[in-house]
């Protein structure tokens, strides 16, 4: 099938909520701004076990049909590419099934709920490469414009050598104690919380823009509220309590912080939360080098201020640059400087990239194999906590 001459590619996703509703947002526009694209993306299905819902959002997205088991999904003939938007405690059993049957793979971030299933996901992947089969994580803060030019200073020595990493990723939504459970407070569901739900992001990003490996961390994890609400049953009542009294166990983590050191020898610091009062999606990263350093603000993701040590004492400082030119990544398909993009056009950045690289059969970025290193990490924070903080190789 092809569109205004181009070939198109069969999507079919499996999950519906928050990350469904950005995944679609992201494939749908992307022919759209990006008139250079090699593949069309054509949303062919959409998985959800309450087909009432999914049908809901099959509508508003425009995507052709509606399956409630992800096992028809994937085995539809026009689905080439599987978009796996569900808890982390099914990634690995519906990327490798996918992978196994041909199709593409994008699959959200964290890869997995433990380093052996994020293992066996990244071998899965390794093996269908050989035959042209492309899988790619969805750590999404990678295709924001300033994050991809703080990577470009960085790789081209402007930093010098590093020496500090600093990365927070704070939130507030549950520093309410009355706020209901839901799956990403259930371990078994989500593996992890703060740790894996936000602090994987910052693990990924601080990796991708130095270039470098964290060798290796000592950590420690809070949980601050031990029971929760049971939440109400699904009535169109998301986020509310019920009504019962009924409370259950949180067994996840509520915040993480550990100390880290990267491979070069630079040393870093982490911090990830969810009841940061007053912060609700502030992930920031500030990198020192001997010759300079940069610093970057989610909730101000349009600038990436620039430090350049080597200047005049007298006149040197911070600059703030405003990442919005055409010259600058992703932006010339979208409007003229100084006119702002949001957190909705990295899915669409994230869409042209993946397309990009199965047309040109290369490796999409970031792989399943960096998914597997985020999660090595994690792991090694996990046990260093339950050590007393105890410094914790992470493996290579």
């Amino acid at each position: 099938m092809t569109v205004d001459g181009k070939p198109t590619l069969g999507v079919g996703m499996v999950g519906y909520a928050f990350m469904g509703a950005a995944h679609s947002h992201g494939w749908r526009n992307a022919p759209s701004f990006f008139e250079d694209l090699p593949l069309v993306p054509r949303l062919a299905a959409l998985a959800g076990r309450n087909r009432e819902a999914a049908g809901a959002v099959a509508e508003k997205f425009g995507w052709g049909d509606v399956e409630t088991d992800w096992r028809r999904l994937v085995a539809r003939d026009d689905v080439d590419l599987v978009d796996v938007c569900t808890p982390g405690d099914t990634h690995a059993e519906i990327a490798i099934a996918a992978l196994q049957a041909g199709k593409h793979v994008l699959c959200e971030k964290p890869l997995a709920n433990s380093v052996e299933e994020a293992e066996a996901m990244a071998e899965a992947a390794e093996k269908a490469a050989r035959s042209g089969v492309r899988a790619m994580v969805g750590f999404t803060y990678r295709r924001v414009p300033a994050i991809v030019l703080a990577r470009k200073l960085v790789a081209e020595g402007r930093l010098g050598q590093l020496r500090h990493v600093r990365a927070q990723y704070l939130q507030d939504w549950l520093s309410d104690p009355e706020t209901p459970l839901s799956w990403r407070l259930d371990k078994q569901k989500a593996g992890s919380g703060a740790l894996g739900d936000i602090g994987a992001h910052i693990v990924d990003l601080t990796q991708y823009v130095t270039g470098e490996k964290i060798t290796g961390v000592s950590a420690m994890l809070e949980t601050f509220v031990k029971e929760r609400p049971q939440p109400a049953s699904f009535s169109g009542l998301a986020g509310t309590a019920s009504s019962d009294g009924d409370r259950g166990p949180v067994t996840v983590d509520d915040a993480a912080l550990f100390l880290a050191r990267f491979a070069g020898g630079a040393v870093a610091t982490f911090e990830a939360s969810r009841f940061a009062a007053g912060r609700k999606n502030a992930l920031r990263i500030e990198i020192n080098g001997t010759d300079g350093g940069l610093a970057f603000d989610l909730e101000d993701m349009n600038v990436l201020q620039v430090y350049d040590h080597t200047e005049d004492p007298a006149l040197a400082g911070f600059k703030r640059v405003l990442v919005t030119e055409a010259t600058h990544p992703y932006l010339a398909a979208w409007w003229p400087p100084g006119h702002l993009l949001g957190y909705e056009h990295s899915f669409t950045h994230q869409a042209v990239d993946l397309l990009t690289a199965i047309a040109n059969g290369t490796g999409p970025e970031p792989s399943f194999a960096d998914g597997l290193r985020v999660q090595r990490v994690l792991a090694a924070v996990e046990a260093s906590a339950a050590g007393g903080s105890a410094w914790t190789e992470v493996p290579g």
